[in-house]
C-alpha cells in the first residue's frame, strides 16, 4: 500500500465585504495556473465575467482583483451595474474589487440600507423557501413586469438554481434582509 499525497493547503482567499464566499458561489475556484494579471500561482482563479476591452477573460487571480490590480491593469470591472444609490467607493468596491458572477443577462448587484449588498448565489425555488422575504422581493420585481398574479406565482415556481430562470440571492449588510432578481434568455 502505497501513502496517498497530502491535498494541497491553499492559502486563504481576501475578504470580499460583498461576496462573502465566492469559493461556494462558483467565482473562484481552485488552480495551480499562474495568474495572467501578477504572474504568481496563487492557488486559487476567478471564473466570473470581466468587463473590458483587451482583458483576459480567464486566468486573473482574486488577490488581484480584491487589490484593484487587474481593475487598473485592464481598466476592467468584475459586474455590469448596480441597482440603488450608495457611495462612489461602494460603487469602486463592487465594479473593480469584486468578484462578479455569471448570470444569463447582464449581472447586476443589489443594494440596500444605502449600501451594496452580499452576494449569496444563485437559487431556485427550492432554495428560496428558506428565504421568504428574498421572495417577496422577487414578488415585488415581477409587479414591475406587470405580470398577472398567476403568471407570477408560476414563475417564481419556476426558478431554477442551475438552469433558467434563475433568481441570484443577496442579503443586506446591515439589515440582513434577503433580496433577489430574477433573470433568463
Amino acid at each position: 500500500m502505497s501513502p496517498q499525497p497530502e491535498p494541497r493547503q491553499r492559502p486563504a482567499l481576501p475578504q470580499f465585504p460583498y461576496h462573502p464566499n465566492p469559493v461556494a458561489t462558483g467565482s473562484v475556484t481552485p488552480s495551480d495556473a499562474p495568474c495572467v494579471c501578477c504572474g504568481q500561482e496563487r492557488g486559487w482563479v476567478y471564473t466570473g465575467p470581466v468587463h473590458a476591452a483587451g482583458a483576459p477573460d480567464s486566468g486573473i487571480c482574486p488577490y488581484c482583483i480584491a487589490f484593484g490590480k487587474a481593475a487598473e491593469r485592464y481598466d476592467a470591472t468584475f459586474t455590469d451595474g448596480i441597482e440603488g444609490d450608495v457611495p462612489k467607493d461602494v460603487v469602486t468596491a463592487i465594479l473593480r474589487r469584486t468578484p462578479g458572477f455569471v448570470a444569463w443577462q447582464s449581472p447586476t448587484w443589489l443594494t440596500h440600507c444605502g449600501d451594496g449588498a452580499e452576494f449569496l448565489g444563485l437559487a431556485g425555488a427550492k432554495e428560496l423557501e428558506r428565504y421568504p422575504d428574498a421572495v417577496d422581493d422577487l414578488r415585488r420585481r415581477c409587479a414591475e413586469w406587470t405580470w398577472p398574479p398567476d403568471e407570477v406565482d408560476d414563475f417564481l415556481g419556476s426558478l431554477d438554481k442551475d438552469d433558467q430562470p434563475t433568481a441570484y440571492l443577496f442579503r443586506c449588510r446591515a439589515c440582513a434582509t434577503h433580496l433577489a432578481y430574477a433573470d433568463f434568455t
